[in-house]
């Protein structure tokens, strides 16, 4: 019979089972001797060992699991690091580990604004705090993705998935506002999948995609997200939380309608009432090829009133027209605005202007001179010979398409710098707050998708991703 082996056993720092997580919040934990046996399924007695050693070191009542459940796998078709991999920690004080206190006052859960909401999840999105289950943060919150939400929404501890949603309640899709959260919470097994992100607002007017605020492996991170998520979009829960501060605009902290407060009646000032605010400047979104709403006419309206009827043959309409673009372009350029600045969609100041009737009228077209004199018919000259015809010029022709795989995340080139410099001159330079530059990004798959939606194409066909078929109608 062999003789047994002894080792030096430490959890692994990146082992999430719950044997080599109990060590961690322990202060001057140091590794235990134990029993290892050789041969097949060494790796899990070793992991039993670990557990019993921890349950023993710790006093605990009942014995720990002794194998943790396999990490999820990454799931297809979900683009490479946007798939949470968030096991958390749960319920806990706002404390470090071992019981440290946090090095700032235990705040009080109580009202806050949806400034101050996405303020504070901007601050770890900046610090770039990286993630982690056992950790806390300089604030005393856990720096996993339920501590975060609770940093954000400054609860008087660190919540996990299973508890944050007595602290909000449900809304849907439409009454999502900045400061809101998402949440997944996976009871069977919270660590497979659940995870929660704070709403940050609607990047697009078809709301398919919003601003999500969130900590995930590697770090808090800021990103264009699809609604609701990634993976599992159908399981996630939209809600508001009760300490929301009122909103100005009328809505109480559910999203509902606030009732009317009737008061005594005020006799009328002497003073002329003022004039009711103007619409406010909806958002770019709003405008450029494929939009269709309401703003859409109401621009036509204004644009014609201020001398762009010219350009419409029909209309204004709901339905953005390249009538529309240029009636807006001819307002910019009377403004004296050259360049991005009369691109002809319209921005707040273009919108301003048109609203409260400042800024100058849109000029009429140069009108035609006079006829010119008749002249005496000249004395009639010999046909001169004509000249030998040219032949037709060729049609324009588009430059080969490179293929799809210059047009990916992480694809650096000069594809992508000719693609969003002609997105620009199609019209499409709103989505561009710097560039276009060769490396690929978020801003040229938005302007990709809104040119291939103008297309007419929906689904697949308007990915974001030119194809042949796109690269062909950019070019001509």
């Amino acid at each position: 019979m062999k003789p047994p082996v002894f080792e030096e056993i430490e959890p692994v720092s990146g082992c999430e089972c719950p044997g080599c997580r109990s060590w961690r919040p322990v202060a001057g934990f140091s590794p235990r001797t134990a029993y290892v046996p050789q041969g097949p399924g060494r790796g899990v007695q070793r992991a039993v060992v670990v557990a019993v050693a921890a349950s023993a070191a710790l006093g605990a009542g009942a014995a720990l699991p002794a194998v943790a459940a396999p990490q999820v796998p990454g799931r297809p078709g979900v683009p490479a690091g946007d798939e949470p991999d968030t096991p958390q920690g749960s319920k806990a004080p706002l404390h470090g580990p071992g019981g440290r206190p946090a090095p700032q006052a235990t705040p009080k859960p109580g009202s806050i604004t949806r400034a101050e909401i996405i303020n504070r999840a901007k601050t770890w999105v900046a610090a770039k705090v990286p993630y982690s289950m056992s950790e806390y943060w300089t604030d005393g919150y856990r720096q996993d993705c339920s501590g975060f939400v609770s940093m954000a929404w400054k609860l008087a501890g660190n919540e996990w998935t299973g508890s944050l949603d007595q602290y909000g309640v449900k809304i849907t899709k439409e009454e999502l506002q900045p400061g809101d959260m998402l949440l997944f919470h996976n009871p069977a097994n919270p660590e497979k999948g659940s995870h929660v992100v704070i709403f940050g607002g609607w990047t697009d007017y078809t709301h398919t995609y919003y601003t999500a605020y969130e900590s995930t492996r590697p770090h808090a991170r800021k990103q264009s997200t699809p609604y609701a998520y990634w993976s599992n979009s159908d399981r996630y829960v939209p809600y508001r939380y009760k300490g929301v501060a009122t909103e100005s605009t009328g809505t109480d902290n559910s999203g509902g309608e606030k009732e009317p407060v009737v008061a005594t009646p005020k006799p009328k000032p002497t003073t002329p009432a003022p004039a009711p605010a103007a619409t406010p400047f909806p958002g770019a979104g709003y405008f450029g090829p494929g939009a269709n709403n309401k703003y859409v006419t109401q621009l036509g309206q204004m644009l014609v009133k201020r001398g762009g009827g010219r350009f419409y043959t029909s209309g204004p309409g709901p339905v953005w027209t390249d009538a529309d673009q240029r009636a807006t372009q001819a307002f910019q350029q009377a403004q004296g605005w050259t360049g991005t600045s009369a691109d002809g969609i319209p921005g707040p100041k273009t919108w301003e202007l048109l609203v409260t009737g400042k800024g100058k009228n849109i000029p009429a077209a140069a009108a035609a001179g006079p006829p010119a004199p008749s002249k005496p018919n000249p004395k009639p000259k010999p046909n001169p010979k004509p000249k030998p015809r040219l032949p037709d010029s060729k049609p324009p022709t588009a430059p080969g398409y490179p293929g799809s795989s210059m047009f990916r995340p992480g694809a650096t080139n000069a594809y992508v710098t000719q693609l969003g410099e002609r997105l620009v001159k199609k019209g499409y330079a709103r989505f561009y707050t710097t560039g276009p530059g060769p490396a690929w990004g978020e801003s040229d798959r938005r302007a990709v998708e809104a040119f291939q939606r103008a297309q007419g194409w929906r689904g697949a066909a308007a990915d974001g991703y030119p194809g042949p078929e796109t690269w062909r109608r950019l070019f001509l």
